[in-house]
């Protein structure tokens, strides 16, 4: 039996989000912008999109901009905002454990005379709302802070943050929500940011879709040119299927949402019990406000990369951080921030759960994941304690193992 436990990557779409598409691919194909019948059909599933997407985030249809995905809305809510705000400042205040599409996207800007303000965070990975207020000054424009961190789970307190933003007249705040959208409700009003991502495909939608709200008033220069599509801030053709699945995918969701947190609370201390047992293993993140899905950790004495190879081999799909960083050489920045030193990040590993992860599937993972933690635990302190390779048969094929 296939297991799969890195929810937090991506999820396989829903049967009811692919019929929902699929008139929109086979039936209404026409250009949105065209003013014939074929364009009208396709510009009212466009239309109902953002309307259900924007009922679901409590926002209004305007202030939703389709994208690509949750990198480019990141993208153009930074660079966008950076822009237009140019005059009035160029400091952007963010984390240190913000996903690569906000660090990388803000050190493009830097080249640009603008300045990035990176806040550490505390050994759970919180940022403390009283360093983020100090660190805004009358040169500043925008706050970045993810919602819940992609890697550990960690829910960060965006409403406190909001509060202390915008005691400072004029300063936006971004809130990149890809990870926490399909685990933690959003309202815009109460939550009280200005720009927030979001990604069709963590909460069961297809890939290559996502969504930015921008709040109506806010300045935003757009970063793509061409049309006039969705309000002159993001030209091209729109995707209308995926638009509309995004929009399927995340009403269900919500919908479904008290009842699967609950669900994947209880299944993911099930699975944390057996695995913090093992020597050596260490919970990472916030032990109380975290995502309910996410089980990250640190295996001291392990190499992470060995132990999802390993699983892997026995058909259970982990991961070793996030998925835009898997193959890196560079231990996590996540995990940096939060005080690991390399040695020990290098024995991460996250694994996600999601809406269709099953009791036994749990129980499975429960009995093979600690095992294998444990085995190659043993044989990398095999290989530390006899580096000549004097020990017993058993201990080297440990070691071999753990190196593999």
């Amino acid at each position: 039996m296939a297991i799969y436990l890195d929810h937090a990557a991506t999820t396989p779409v829903r049967r009811e989000v692919v019929d929902a598409m699929l008139p929109y691919l086979l039936e209404h194909w026409g250009n949105p912008s065209s003013g014939h019948a074929f364009g009208r059909a396709a510009r009212q599933g466009l239309d109902e999109a953002h309307e259900r997407l924007a009922a679901s985030l409590g926002a209004e249809a305007r202030e939703i901009v389709l994208t690509s995905g949750g990198t480019e809305a990141n993208n153009l809510a930074l660079k966008g905002v950076a822009w237009a705000s140019k005059a009035r400042g160029h400091r952007i205040v963010t984390t240190a454990i913000e996903h690569h599409a906000v660090g990388h996207s803000l050190r493009y800007l830097e080249k640009f005379g603008f300045e990035t303000i990176e806040l550490p965070v505390d050994r759970y990975g919180r940022v403390d709302p009283d360093e983020l207020e100090a660190a805004i000054d009358d040169r500043t424009i925008l706050v970045s802070v993810m919602l819940a961190n992609n890697e550990v789970g960690t829910i960060q307190p965006i409403r406190e943050i909001a509060e202390r933003v915008h005691r400072h007249r004029g300063i936006l705040l971004h809130v990149d929500a890809v990870q926490a959208a399909p685990y933690l409700p959003i309202d815009m009003a109460g939550l009280d940011a200005d720009l927030l991502s979001i990604a069709a495909h963590k909460f069961e939608g297809p890939k290559g879709v996502g969504a930015l709200f921008v709040r109506h008033g806010t300045h935003l220069l757009g970063q793509q040119q061409g049309g006039a599509q969705e309000r002159h801030r993001r030209a091209g053709t729109e995707n209308v299927a995926a638009a509309v699945g995004m929009a399927v995918a995340y009403d269900l969701a919500r919908a479904e949402q008290a009842e699967t947190v609950e669900r994947l609370g209880v299944l993911r201390e099930r699975l944390a019990a057996p695995i913090l047992a093992v020597p050596g293993v260490e919970l990472t993140g916030h032990p109380r406000d975290r995502l309910p899905g996410i089980l990250s950790i640190i295996a001291r004495d392990t190499d992470g990369t060995s132990v999802s190879q390993a699983l892997d081999l026995e058909g259970i799909a982990v991961a070793t951080g996030s998925a835009c960083t898997t193959g890196s050489p560079e231990p996590s920045h996540v995990l940096a921030a939060m005080g690991y030193p390399d040695e020990e990040a290098r024995g991460a590993l996250r694994m996600s759960l999601g809406r269709t992860t099953t009791d036994a599937e749990i129980e499975t993972a429960a009995v093979a994941i600690p095992r294998s933690l444990a085995m190659l635990r043993l044989g990398a302190l095999a290989i530390a304690a006899d580096p000549l390779g004097q020990a017993g048969p058993a201990d080297r094929q440990r070691g071999i193992a753990a190196r593999a």
